[in-house]
């Protein structure tokens, strides 16, 4: 089979060809249709993760089709379409995972990290760990869903009831989440890299009551602020735009270094929190929410031997929602 494999940090992603994998006993083999870019690739790529299982197909937000199975595998049938996420596997019995927490998990394995990913035509998941996905959605559109979106949501429900919301990067998770918030009857504040006028526009389209400049202060202030975007710069700028009581959540798995900064913009009971991963309930509840609520994914979509020029598109922030490799 083709996949792109990255074989170390700071190198560009390699085409190979693979043997197919065999399902083990609990597993899925699945064809792949879609694969998401996201975020996290690059800080895979760029060696801001430790420790990734080398040489690794990267690939998180994967839209398949089950083309062979292991003999326990009961929840899903030959020939249906599911998608597999970050999350790979998690022990079940450490005391995270025994209390509602295995995001949290003391030994996880996690998709196109620490086990291969969806930057090929076929991969083999867990189907403890894969999720059916709801029929609204073309394999593109489908794809973002199971990462910026699963992500994005976890950190919707981290910021609380917040009625004003700011959101800070305004990329695949931003787009999807914002539309969650205005579907709730919230407020979206847009906060995008200073200048991008282009992404502004974009958060406008999508319902935001405001967009601005990263480093601008919003027009009211925030019940809640969610940082998609890694810079540890923003979460002090944050601070000083949210309403005491408020919440600021960092969604990313990696941030560049959090400055000092003063007590008076924390004090005031305001809130400083991270999102790690997320659980297999966060997935089946979301997928059930996104239709309902009129969720669209804005996706622009590559063949797999362009991952190179996706990763690299992400990266610049040329991208108008995801980026999605198509395999056919």
């Amino acid at each position: 089979m083709r996949a792109m494999v990255l074989e170390a940090a700071g190198q560009a992603l390699r085409e190979v060809d693979l043997p197919r994998p065999e399902p083990g006993d609990d597993e899925v083999l699945l064809k792949i249709a879609a694969c998401g870019v996201c975020r996290t690739d690059l800080h895979v790529i760029d060696g801001d993760l430790p420790g990734p299982t080398l040489p690794l197909v990267l690939g998180h937000e994967i839209v398949g089709r089950v083309v062979a199975k292991g003999k326990n595998v009961q929840r899903f049938a030959v020939g249906q379409r599911v998608g597999v996420p970050w999350l790979g596997r998690t022990c079940g019995h450490c005391r995270y995972c025994t209390s509602g927490r295995e995001n949290l998990c003391d030994t996880p394995r996690f998709t196109g990290y620490t086990l291969n990913g969806g930057y090929a035509q076929f991969t083999v998941a867990n189907q403890d760990y894969c999720l059916a996905l709801p029929d609204e959605y073309t394999d593109a559109e489908a794809a973002p869903l199971l990462c910026a979106g699963l992500i994005g949501y976890r950190s919707l429900v981290a910021a609380g009831e917040a009625e004003k919301l700011g959101i800070y990067g305004f990329g695949a998770a931003a787009h999807i989440i914002a539309q969650v918030a205005k579907a709730q009857g919230r407020e979206v504040y847009a906060f995008t890299k200073p200048g991008d006028l282009e992404g502004q526009s974009f958060a406008r389209q999508l319902g935001a009551a405001w967009a601005g400049d990263s480093n601008a202060a919003p027009p009211q202030a925030l019940d809640a602020a969610i940082l998609f975007a890694p810079v540890g710069a923003l979460v002090p700028e944050a601070l000083r735009h949210t309403a005491k009581g408020g919440t600021v959540v960092c969604a990313g798995i990696h941030m560049s270094e959090i400055p000092a900064f003063s007590y008076d913009i924390l004090w005031g009971e305001r809130t400083v929190k991270s999102v790690a991963n997320l659980t297999r309930s966060d997935g089946e509840e979301f997928l059930a929410l996104a239709p309902r609520l009129g969720v669209k994914t804005e996706v622009e979509t590559f063949r797999l031997d362009d991952a190179n020029q996706a990763v690299s598109r992400v990266r610049q922030g040329e991208v108008k929602g995801a980026a999605v490799l198509v395999m056919d």
